[in-house]
């Protein structure tokens, strides 16, 4: 594996426990009475300044499968050596 590609697997594992961290935080707060954009506004963005359309794609991305794969790749190159 180059050195680029062991920079992106870093960047995308990097990404992937933000957003977790963000998840944790959108769960905490949201309720059913509590619309997505007043959790964001109130809660996620003085923390997270990141925009609807980017916690519409967290909240669409399957964190914990992801890290997952990530792991997988990390163990793999571990054992290589």
């Amino acid at each position: 594996m180059t050195r680029l590609e062991r920079q992106q697997h870093g960047v995308n594992k990097n990404k992937l426990l933000r957003y977790k961290l963000i998840l944790e935080l959108y769960k905490k707060h949201k309720t059913e009475d509590i619309p997505v954009t007043v959790v964001l506004r109130k809660y996620i963005y003085p923390v997270y300044p990141i925009s609807r359309k980017t916690l519409y794609e967290i909240l669409a991305t399957p964190v914990d499968k992801e890290l997952k794969k990530v792991e997988i790749i990390e163990a793999s190159q571990i054992s290589m050596f």
